[in-house]
């Protein structure tokens, strides 16, 4: 039989222990838990201790998404990582995990792609294993976003939070990934970024930077017109989508790219209020719960959704 196809056979997610609420946030700025809900629909997210990194979040949903594709470590030919936080400037997060999974001396490397890095990985992956490169693959997003979160900065710090998700993706006979489109402006680099830190000022100012109006703006706008183009390549409509997962940033921007898709309210999928936004790792928290909640069965047509820092932005289909 012919396997010409790749197919995400297992999820696994981590979410640290530690809850920072609205009410929390009530005592490092100018904000109230009413205003935070209003406009961004998050009540609580995730804070990795101080103590531990970005890999650590990641071991823990790999062995997850392994156990849930009934996969070994020995098993998987690559590793792919994205990741905006990683452990160090170098080596990647992918590497120091293929040591801590202790699988044999594959392949694996980071991807740093913002919130849009799954989906590069995940057609990175797709490509991968279409070619006969490889069987099976961990494909990783995760991100300790609280380490580069200004928490006196009331327009950044009450958004993100710290995760990690993970996929099994194999060959399969049956279809997995049926499209993927991608896209990137560089133009727009300076309205979502870490200033310092990089060869370009490697003293500045680590934390994050964000134009908040103009991003919400080009988001709705992109991640429309990039949902379209996913579906349309896939040979499907809009109605033919059985749940749309978008990246969880803001709820306003998750229900206007919905509404502006046609999709019913049933067919959209968010777990904002609980994680903030995780970036790369979002679309997997949500895949994972989804799964778990039981609104995917085989057969159904996923349309995942991204778009952040680069500016970057990315969509897929999948027939699960």
């Amino acid at each position: 039989m012919h396997l010409n196809f790749a197919k995400i056979t297992g999820t696994g997610i981590y979410v640290p222990n530690t809850i920072m609420t609205n009410k929390d946030l009530e005592s490092l700025v100018d904000t109230s838990d009413e205003w935070i809900k209003a406009r961004t629909g998050i009540s609580e997210r995730r804070i990795l201790d101080k103590e531990k990194a970005t890999s650590d979040m990641c071991l823990v949903a790999c062995k997850e998404a392994l156990k849930n594709s009934n996969t070994s470590p020995d098993e998987i030919d690559g590793i792919i990582v994205a990741t905006v936080s990683p452990d160090y400037m170098t080596p990647s997060v992918a590497c120091i995990l293929q040591d801590k999974l202790k699988t044999r001396k594959i392949f694996a490397f980071d991807v740093s792609a913002g919130c849009s890095g799954f989906i590069y990985c995940l057609n990175i992956a797709k490509a991968f294993i279409e070619n006969n490169q490889a069987k099976k693959l961990l494909v990783v997003g995760a991100e300790n976003l609280s380490k580069i979160t200004d928490y006196k900065d009331r327009g950044t710090c009450i958004l993100f939070g710290d995760a990690a998700g993970a996929v099994v993706m194999e060959e399969s006979s049956k279809p997995g990934v049926l499209s993927v489109c991608l896209g990137a402006s560089g133009a727009e680099a300076e309205l979502l970024f870490v200033p310092g830190g990089g060869s370009k000022d490697p003293l500045g100012y680590r934390f994050l930077k964000m134009d908040g109006s103009s991003v919400f703006k080009e988001a709705v706008k992109i991640i429309q017109s990039n949902s379209l183009e996913a579906i349309e390549k896939a040979g499907l409509e809009p109605k033919d989508i059985d749940l749309f997962i978008p990246h969880q940033a803001n709820m306003r921007i998750i229900e206007a790219a919905r509404e502006r898709l046609e999709l019913p309210t049933e067919k959209c999928f968010v777990n904002i209020e609980k994680y903030g936004n995780t970036s790369s790792a979002s679309v997997l928290l949500a895949l994972h719960e989804a799964i778990d909640e039981g609104k995917i069965k085989e057969g159904d047509n996923i349309l995942f959704s991204v778009f952040g820092a680069g500016f970057a932005w990315g969509s897929a289909v999948l027939k699960w």
